[in-house]
């Protein structure tokens, strides 16, 4: 069995090499004379997965080791009876994890006390449902904007759009859609940053054509939003780099790719395709994750309030501006070669570790009383543990 996939996925060939011959490619690579020959296609967001791409070929199942997958024709998949998988909440954490970053390293720029702050998070998901529970657990409030949820379930706890423009924080955590309703594409254009009140902080880790580009940059310069976070980018990869000069913080669209998610991605498609041919799957995410790189941390819980030492925490193990700097030097690059640039962060990405394989260990030497040490040390230990750490 021949079998193509992205390298982008980790442990890839090692994983699936139990099952046929693997030959590993760049997404941009996967094109319909190179792919046509092949029994299985993995991939990730990067390559669109059509007839274009795989009439007639030898394809028998399309895996994408992402969580959404608005770049697959799946009507197209069913037509010809192409097998598919994709990897629904693999990498969910990471993603709400690079929020919680993001949320911290602007709380700490722009002197905002997190706590008490209210955060509307759009789209509730695997993604929006987990950044919920760790926005609560730093004490902000959380309202949420989920239609299809709010129809389907009935639950008021899924408010009005309208309702989220009062919010401190916006964040947008939507698959990409066309159609519908409830279509995404363009959902923040100049009608919603019109809305927010001043002073938003604006974040999108979702899809970039969910944020009309110039909208969100007429936004900025009208002075409307506090500050904004931007990791997905419209006509990725040849992003805007005048919008990428405006944000606060603007990364490659990494905010899922810690190796706990990937790996567990590239695990779900591998099960799915043991099952769809009749194979036996010898391999679990456990034969692939290596020792995490802090797997213990000493905090000081006097060393600032509990947001400084949280963000002290979460720096530790994942810094949000290393990939703030590393995509900002895409604008030294010539302007042929900057969508080659930006593939190139996401495919040399280096090694992120989730914050539950970090054990912390607090202690507070400044207390005056144990009573005092006491709670002190409980209530950061909530926080950390809610945002994902391991409290020892």
């Amino acid at each position: 069995m021949k079998i193509i996939a992205d390298g982008n996925i980790p442990f890839v060939a090692e994983c699936f090499s139990s099952i046929g011959d693997v030959e590993v490619l760049g997404g941009r690579e996967m094109t319909r004379s190179v792919v046509a020959g092949a029994d299985v296609l993995l991939v990730r967001s990067i390559t669109q997965v059509d007839a274009d791409l795989l009439a007639q070929s030898k394809v028998r199942f399309v895996g994408s080791a992402t969580i959404g997958f608005d770049h697959i024709d799946i009507e197209f998949l069913r037509r010809e009876n192409i097998g598919f998988a994709s990897a629904p909440g693999s990498n969910a954490n990471s993603a709400a994890e690079y929020v919680i970053g993001g949320l911290l390293e602007i709380g700490q720029r722009r002197e905002i006390e997190l706590q008490g702050k209210s955060i509307g998070i759009i789209g509730v998901g695997n993604v929006g449902g987990r950044l919920a529970k760790k926005c609560a657990a730093l004490g902000m409030e959380v309202c949420l904007n989920d239609p299809p949820l709010a129809r389907q379930s009935g639950d008021s706890k899924y408010r009005p759009i309208e309702e989220l423009f009062e919010c401190d924080f916006i964040t947008l955590h939507t698959p990409l859609t066309f159609e519908g309703i409830d279509k995404t594409f363009h959902l923040a254009d100049d009608k919603f940053f019109e809305s927010p009140k001043p002073g938003c902080v604006f974040i999108n880790a979702s899809r970039g054509g969910v944020v009309e580009s110039g909208a969100l940059r007429a936004a900025i310069e009208s002075g409307r939003l506090g500050a904004v976070v931007l990791d997905v980018w419209e006509n990725e990869p040849n992003i805007d780099v005048e919008l990428l000069k405006m944000v606060d913080i603007g990364t490659p669209h990494i905010a899922g790719y810690s190796l706990d998610g990937k790996i567990a991605g590239m695990i779900m498609i591998y099960e799915a395709a043991c099952e769809y041919f009749g194979v036996e799957g010898k391999l679990g995410a456990g034969d692939f994750l290596p020792e995490p790189a802090v797997p213990e941390l000493v905090v000081d819980g006097s060393s600032g309030s509990e947001q400084d030492v949280a963000a002290g925490a979460v720096r530790e193990v994942y810094d949000i501006v290393e990939d703030d700097a590393g995509l900002r030097r895409v604008a030294d690059e010539p302007v042929e070669e900057r969508g080659a640039f930006f593939d190139g962060l996401r495919k040399n990405y280096p090694v992120r570790r989730e914050f539950q394989n970090t054990k912390v260990l607090l202690a507070t030497e400044a207390a005056e009383n144990k009573l005092e040490r006491s709670l002190k040390i409980k209530s950061l230990a909530k926080k950390l543990a809610g945002i994902g750490f391991r409290i020892k």
